[in-house]
């Protein structure tokens, strides 16, 4: 439908849109541009045959007022369709902003004075880094650009820096005004002496027992891009980067028979926050949108053959706007591979003794962003038999606290000399535009219990399934239950499979499925709404693309998910979006540190009844090429005919 219109923007056209914006004097002198992206046509436009045009949207900010313009460019016509100021948040962060904060940081005597109390008197090994004050209610961010930033200091340029904080010191810079509005001293407290780096060369000896494993196709790879068109196995769709969202897929269609049929129209990543614990007036604050703040597309790693990646790799580049609206191209931002996924379906027959197995395999799209101490990964794996998991992997540097000797941290774990990993959370939401073969959808809630023992059930083993109907936004609690192996199903009531039975795609929640555990008065609760449920189903609107609103920079107003689905709006056999928050509770463990394992928060489309058998029946037994000496199903032992 038109698909070119959702994809990201090209090279040119974001140029064309910072000559448009600067031509018009949106953002004064020099603009600033947080972000720039496809403005997505309303997919009801399109339905209806209407004339749709190519539209940009930029967040500029004006560099000399702190005031945010957000702007719709129709660059078919190279015109602005419309400016408007917000009253409420700010564009994303500027890159230059970071040079900023160190620059005016480092030239002001209260800040020089607060380091020099605590030994520290060479500012070139120190590092600041900066959060959104969005929660601090006692800031006005009338006409100011403020951030509040944590300082560490590194014993020498390549030093883990988070493993000394140096604790009680907030300086608050206007990056506007090129000032620093405040800086609070919480009181002194011990830095960490040790140097816990996660580098090689601090950490010897090295295993020396691991072996190479390579993963080659001597083939080649059995997908095939066309742009950002994927097609691979029956499935096909298309892979484009966004400056907030990062990897977005939208056309997501599946080919039975002869015909592609439609699962989901656009699935990305809708905002994610990362809320900590704890109520010290140096840390309660902390919490950072990473999406609407900062933009997770603008800060995807150029990713590593071999490290990021394993095997046979294709990797596709994203184009980003620079601070000053002009192209500029992140190196393989997407890593694009196949994996064996173990067995797929297996039968022995155990009259007969024929063995019947089948490998699985899967194909990998994937991006990792950097966000200051953390960093994510964004996995979206695509299976043979019709169903979708996608991970969110969870790397990086724990945040760090200061403790006095023989002091017990009360909301963080110890992990080194007078250092403590601090508690916290990081909630995802993502949305799923759905399509189940095709766009008048409704979503049920099922729930499992055992059925009330009686004359239907006289033996007590009777197993019952309630299927409630989200028939408007409000309906239903919103939360996962593994009690009940809670899930929800998007059919198309209007469209059967060959039983009878309406077809349908299932969300299945991972184990890790928190929700925000902050309350009021913490304005946490308030920006961060959409972490308070695990689901949310609302119509489909096309301004409505992130859950706590588009702006949430020094945003205090409550915008997302919670405001829109006040109205508790229809959502039966219509177009409806799926908003699934992931959640992880992160209580730090010492083998946390310095450098923390992987930890993965995942969740799965899964067809239902959305074909009539077994998809994946049709995918050929290749055990004939690995057959060894020891025989399988089409080599007996001793009967080796497949030259092995």
């Amino acid at each position: 439908m038109h698909s070119h219109l959702f994809d990201a923007l090209t090279a040119d056209e974001i140029s064309a849109v910072s000559t448009i914006v600067r031509k018009a004097g949106i953002g004064g002198e020099r603009p600033g541009f947080g972000s720039v992206f496809t403005q997505e046509p309303d997919k009801a436009l399109l339905r209806a045959g209407a004339a749709v045009s190519r539209q940009a949207r930029a967040l500029v900010l004006d560099r000399t007022s702190a005031a945010t313009f957000d702007v719709l460019v129709d660059l078919d016509d190279e015109s602005v369709v419309s400016s408007t100021q917000l009253t409420d948040g700010g564009a994303q962060m500027l890159e230059e902003e970071l040079e900023i904060i160190h620059d005016l940081a480092k030239q002001d005597p209260r800040y020089i004075e607060a380091l020099a109390k605590r030994g520290i008197t060479d500012l070139t090994l120190v590092q600041l880094d900066p959060f959104g004050v969005g929660n601090r209610a006692d800031l006005d961010v009338s006409g100011r650009r403020l951030w509040a930033c944590v300082t560490y200091y590194r014993h020498f340029p390549e030093d883990n820096a988070y493993a000394h904080i140096v604790e009680g010191v907030i300086i608050v810079v206007d990056t506007v005004r090129k000032e620093v509005f405040d800086v609070e001293d919480h009181g002194v407290k011990p830095m960490n002496p040790t140097c816990d780096n996660y580098t090689a060369e601090h950490n010897q000896p090295l295993r020396d027992d691991i072996k190479p494993l390579d993963i080659i196709q001597p083939e080649g790879v059995s997908f095939s891009l066309d742009g950002p068109q994927m097609e691979w196995q029956k499935w096909r769709f298309r892979i484009n980067m966004h400056p907030l969202d990062g990897l977005v897929l939208s056309g997501v269609e599946y080919r039975d028979g002869d015909t592609y049929r439609s699962v989901m129209h656009r699935g990305s990543l809708a905002e994610m926050m990362v809320p900590y614990g704890i109520p010290e007036a140096a840390h309660y604050f902390r919490s950072a949108f990473d999406a609407g703040e900062y933009g997770l597309g603008k800060m995807a790693n150029s990713l590593l053959l071999g490290c990021d990646c394993l095997g046979e790799i294709t990797y596709l580049d994203a184009v980003m706007a620079d601070d000053d609206g002009n192209p500029t191209t992140i190196k393989n931002a997407i890593c694009i591979h196949e994996e064996d996924a173990g067995i797929l379906w297996k039968h022995t027959d155990w009259v007969t003794g024929k063995v019947d197995v089948r490998r699985s395999r899967k194909l990998v799209v994937s991006f990792i962003a950097t966000v200051g101490n953390y960093h994510y990964g964004f996995y979206w794996n695509f299976f043979q038999d019709g169903h979708i998991e996608v991970d969110t992997k969870l790397l990086g540097i724990v945040q760090t606290i200061s403790y006095e000797s023989g002091e017990v941290p009360p909301h963080a774990t110890p992990i080194a000399e007078n250092l403590a990993a601090t508690w916290h959370q990081h909630l995802f939401s993502f949305r799923l535009d759905m399509e189940v073969d095709g766009w008048e959808n409704s979503v049920y809630q099922n729930d499992v219990d055992a059925a009330p023992v009686g004359d239907a059930n006289p033996y007590g083993n009777a197993i019952a399934v309630t299927k409630t109907l989200i028939g408007r936004e409000q309906d239903g609690d919103g939360l996962t239950n593994p009690q009940t192996a809670r899930s929800w199903t998007v059919v198309n009531p209007n469209k059967a499979n060959k039983w009878g039975m309406p077809v349908g795609y299932k969300l299945i929640p991972g184990w890790a499925s928190d929700t925000l555990i902050a309350q009021e008065p913490s304005l946490m609760v308030k920006r961060a709404g959409f972490a308070t449920k695990n689901m949310w189903v609302t119509p489909y609107q096309p301004d409505e693309m992130h859950s706590a609103g588009d702006h949430p920079n020094q945003d205090r107003s409550g915008a997302g998910l919670p405001t829109w689905t006040e109205a508790n709006r229809p959502v039966e056999n219509t177009d409806v979006v799926l908003w699934h928050t992931v959640g992880v509770t992160h209580i730090p463990r010492s083998e946390d540190w310095p450098v923390m394992p992987t930890e993965v928060a995942s969740f799965m489309l899964v067809p239902n009844n959305f074909f009539d058998k077994n998809p994946a029946l049709d995918v050929p037994d290749l055990s004939k090429s690995h057959c060894s000496s020891s025989g399988c199903s089409h080599c007996p032992p001793g009967e080796c005919t497949c030259g092995h």
